[in-house]
């Protein structure tokens, strides 16, 4: 997931430069469209979901080349800092340290036969959160394949296409928090995979332009077709109307997955029903940001209020007391 980042950073070398990296990217939690870890929670669950974001949010950044200057992350998983610009270079390190929480399986093993603690700051605070669930590698292991394929995938041919990337970008984050939580179920894992993949393509809408610059089009190519849109349309300071007509069919798309996936809110008790509002309501939210934009996303991201999402929960929770 893409969003504001955070400026915040260490260029030193020696151990502060992992935990300000660690930092660095928990940081960005305050600028998501939806609540990652809110204060109602239970301290334990808080800890876990944090340490879930913590690892999405750096495999995103470096697929994203968004990671602090100075290499630091680099060198925490065995690399040279120069290898920190080298995105496809990060992610194998960054699998092989995603490894040694799960025990190293086939791997090296450390002193006395144990397997290594991960080297990785952020991979050190998610063992724990692995360990007390018994969560599998699956989804860890989709959200690093999401950001290989952002390296050999910029364009996407169909709206199929689209949501299979989201099989793999967004969708595991949700079947971890549904693991977390203890609540997983099948009917539960298709409600979860429908907001997720609709937060994922809310996000997609947002940033049209700043994914434009980094040369990747998320808008289906049959879409763009269909709606007489160019990428030189997408390159412009603000948007014309066919732009604007295509945004509003992929976020109509987006609400559709929304309300298939409302139901999971209603699933569940106590203060888990209020977590998983919050996510329906950050999406609801950002595309009511969006539509009052006129959907012209260009210029750059609408973003909703605080206001707007608590009434967004309100409304969610109304629905589906």
């Amino acid at each position: 997931m893409e969003d504001e980042r955070s400026g915040s950073h260490s260029t030193s070398s020696g151990p502060l430069d992992g935990q300000a990296a660690a930092r660095a990217v928990l940081d960005k939690a305050a600028h998501e469209n939806f609540p990652v870890a809110p204060f109602f929670l239970p301290r334990a669950w808080r800890a876990d979901l944090m340490a879930i974001y913590g690892y999405a949010r750096l495999v995103d950044d470096i697929g994203d080349g968004d990671l602090p200057p100075g290499g630091s992350d680099a060198e925490l998983l065995g690399l040279h800092r120069d290898r920190a610009g080298d995105p496809l270079a990060m992610l194998d390190a960054f699998e092989n340290d995603l490894w040694r929480v799960f025990g190293n399986p086939g791997g090296a093993a450390g002193p006395g036969g144990a397997s290594p603690d991960p080297r990785h700051p952020l991979l050190r605070a998610l063992r724990p959160t692995v360990r007390r669930h018994r969560l599998p590698p699956e989804p860890f292991l989709g959200l690093i394949e999401a950001n290989r394929q952002d390296q050999r995938v910029r364009r996407y041919a169909t709206y199929e296409d689209l949501l299979g990337y989201c099989e793999l970008s967004a969708n595991p984050v949700g079947r971890l928090v549904l693991g977390v939580t203890g609540t997983t179920s099948p009917e539960r894992v298709r409600r979860s995979d429908a907001i997720c993949t609709a937060l994922q393509i809310v996000e997609h809408l947002q940033d049209v332009a700043e994914d434009l610059r980094r040369d990747r089009v998320y808008l289906p190519a049959e879409d763009m077709k269909s709606f007489g849109v160019t990428e030189a349309d997408l390159a412009a300071p603000t948007a014309g109307a066919p732009v604007r007509a295509l945004i509003a069919h992929e976020a109509a798309r987006a609400e559709t997955l929304l309300n298939e996936g409302t139901p999971l809110v209603g699933s569940v008790h106590g203060r888990l029903k209020w977590l998983l509002a919050g996510f329906v309501a950050g999406g609801r939210a950002a595309l009511r940001a969006v539509a009052a934009a006129g959907y012209d996303v260009l210029p750059g991201p609408p973003r909703p209020t605080k206001l707007s999402l608590l009434r967004e929960v309100g409304a969610t929770l109304r629905r589906e007391g």
